[in-house]
């Protein structure tokens, strides 16, 4: 129970004191779950491939070898209506499930953004808006403290509450191999959240506050089909340090492609994973991906590696 115990003193300390932290689910590899992060984004396999609806999964498992430590798991859905001009229109759906020791949420949302361009596969400007339904449950029986023999609370708590988010995004053609240029802006919780929870002793409370997100990264193309992809996300919440992880990623000629980032959380991030798509004969794209995180800070081998797993599915319509 020592790792739950963890857990739990720091969300309450952090809950009693007013501190604030990064609260929003991370991701190694974010550019797969770019949708999620900024409304307005558009998938990659539109950038790269030309294939304008997608599907794709996630699961996310922070800190491994600490009991109660965080997991994250994401389904979404993207289609972009391709060949429009004027304004091109976008959508997709997420739902998002994520656990931390005692705390967890889970959330549906839908998502909607317009794409100013005269043709979206030259590039446009967008605009997106998200919006969602949200549990968020705290289990207080789990809630231990050393050498207390109750629990905090003698039952689980739920509540539930709506969600908003925004978000803005440029891409652009570039380049005598059609290279492509993205950068995003996106507060995807907009409201924040502040939530009191009561037990035997009183009540106690959590506060979500919104984060501000900016993305960017260039594909850059080479005549055997490979490319290198540079990308930054910058993550900012109030009275946190502001975060910044940058990373690199190569798809070779074949079907493999790797990845190597540095966050100034004192984290290191390597990726790999298999396209499938043109490149075997394949008329649409299956991409499967693997992320590992090792941190060097002082608090990061206490806490333990992070493993992440992506699958994405996307065709042409």
């Amino acid at each position: 129970m020592a790792g739950l115990r963890f857990i739990a003193i720091l969300f309450l300390v952090s809950a009693a004191t007013g501190l604030s932290a990064q609260q929003l689910s991370l991701f190694t590899q974010y550019r797969e779950n770019l949708t999620v992060i900024n409304p307005a984004a558009v998938e990659s396999d539109y950038l790269v491939f030309g294939q304008n609806m997608t599907f794709g999964a996630s699961y996310r498992n922070q800190w491994v070898g600490l009991e109660g430590s965080p997991t994250t798991q994401v389904a979404r859905f993207s289609y972009l209506a391709d060949g429009m001009s004027g304004v091109a229109l976008m959508g997709g759906a997420h739902i998002i499930n994520d656990v931390t020791g005692p705390t967890g949420l889970t959330g549906i949302y839908g998502r909607v953004a317009g794409i100013l361009t005269d043709d979206p596969a030259y590039g446009g400007f967008v605009v997106g808006l998200s919006a969602g339904y949200v549990q968020y449950r705290i289990n207080g029986s789990d809630i231990v403290f050393r050498d207390m023999e109750d629990n905090i609370g003698a039952t689980n708590q739920s509540q539930m509450y709506p969600d908003l988010g925004v978000g803005l995004y440029f891409y652009k053609n570039v380049g005598r191999f059609d290279d492509m240029f993205y950068a995003g802006l996106s507060v995807p919780q907009v409201f924040g959240l502040d939530l009191t929870f009561q037990n035997e002793d009183g009540e106690f409370s959590t506060q979500r506050v919104q984060h501000v997100y900016a993305s960017a990264g260039f594909y850059k193309f080479f005549d055997n089909d490979s490319f290198l992809e540079p990308s930054i996300w910058v993550k900012y919440a109030p009275n946190a340090p502001t975060n910044v992880d940058v990373n690199l990623r190569y798809q070779l000629p074949t079907t493999l492609w790797v990845g190597a980032g540095v966050s100034t959380a004192q984290t290191v991030h390597l990726e790999t994973g298999l396209i499938l798509g043109e490149n075997v004969g394949m008329y649409n794209t299956l991409r499967l991906g693997y992320g590992f995180d090792y941190s060097f800070s002082s608090f990061g081998p206490t806490a333990g590696n992070t493993h992440e797993l992506n699958v994405t599915f996307s065709l042409p319509q």
